[in-house]
């Protein structure tokens, strides 16, 4: 098995939102931000980051401006991803998927989808790759197609409801399937009082009020938290990857937790991984990584992508 660690840096060299936004350009895509930009004391044009609306405003914006979407909307208690950090994983997904040779007719399997749906939108977008998206509620799901429907996307992106929420891929894969990728964002925390604790202390810091309640992010619990966290997540996840171990070249996840990482390399060597990769991301003072795992032997990788 081969092992690989790439350096820390920034945001992904192919991600577009490495400059200030230009709050001009998004309120002419999205004139609904205009009401949230305000000039700061040190003279900048920003938005309050403490308040939902206007977070869900900009990446809404940034959505319109960069990824020809054209319609973005879901409940106020979903999950709203920040775009600038979901797109840098599909650019580095597509860095991994391209040294292992996978550049054309790529398929991506994303677990939880939400009612954003925006890996599929944003990997679309980037890369035209095909998605399958799957949830376990049938709500989001809903939301998710309206907006596939709205933006003539359903031909590339297909859902599919996840019926038991303690699987993962059991219930979605089977023999037949092929995928070029899998991906995932884990819930984080370990009960509803864990979630709001920290989002407290992320309002704090960010000059807002520190009511438990008020959530900038939002999210509905099974974005958000899960029996035993993210580190009992992501061990199901291994685990089930390795029920089916010929279905997908790379399964990968974000992991925000770094102590998480060294029991998922341990799980792995058991399950039959023939090569693991730790890809850091960046972004602003916060660091986290994708973990990626393959169990094709590498006669199996090159019959994968047709060179033998």
């Amino acid at each position: 098995m081969t092992k690989s660690h790439k350096q820390q840096g920034s945001l992904h060299p192919n991600n577009i939102h490495q400059q200030d936004y230009n709050f001009e350009d998004l309120c002419e895509v999205y004139p609904e931000l205009i009401q949230f930009v305000f000039v700061n004391k040190y003279g900048t044009e920003t938005i309050d980051f403490a308040n939902p609306e206007a977070v869900k405003a900009i990446n809404t914006a940034l959505l319109f401006k960069y990824y020809n979407i054209t319609f973005w909307n879901f409940p106020d208690d979903n999950l709203c991803p920040p775009i600038p950090g979901r797109v840098d994983y599909i650019h580095h997904l597509n860095e991994l998927l391209t040294s292992s040779g996978i550049k054309k007719n790529i398929s991506i399997l994303d677990i939880g989808t939400g009612a954003s749906c925006i890996y599929p939108l944003l990997g679309n977008a980037e890369y035209s790759w095909q998605f399958v998206g799957t949830d376990i509620d049938k709500k989001s799901l809903d939301r998710a197609n309206k907006i596939l429907k709205k933006n003539k996307l359903t031909k590339f992106i297909e859902l599919k409801q996840q019926a038991s929420s303690s699987q993962i891929f059991k219930g979605i894969l089977d023999e037949e399937d092929r995928f070029s990728a899998t991906m995932c964002n884990p819930p984080f925390y370990r009960s509803q009082q864990e979630a709001m604790e920290a989002n407290a202390r992320k309002l704090e810091g960010l000059g807002g009020r520190n009511d438990s309640k008020a959530r900038n992010f939002s999210g509905k619990q099974q974005e958000l938290w899960y029996k035993g966290g993210e580190k009992a997540f992501v061990h199901t996840y291994l685990y089930e990857s390795s029920m089916f171990k010929k279905q997908c070249f790379w399964y990968t996840t974000l992991v925000s937790k770094k102590e998480n990482v060294q029991s998922m390399y341990d799980s792995l060597e058991k399950l039959g991984a023939t090569e693991i990769k730790t890809i850091p991301m960046h972004q602003g003072n916060k660091v986290t990584r994708v973990i990626a795992w393959t169990f094709l032997s590498k006669e199996e990788q090159k019959k994968w992508i047709g060179t033998i």
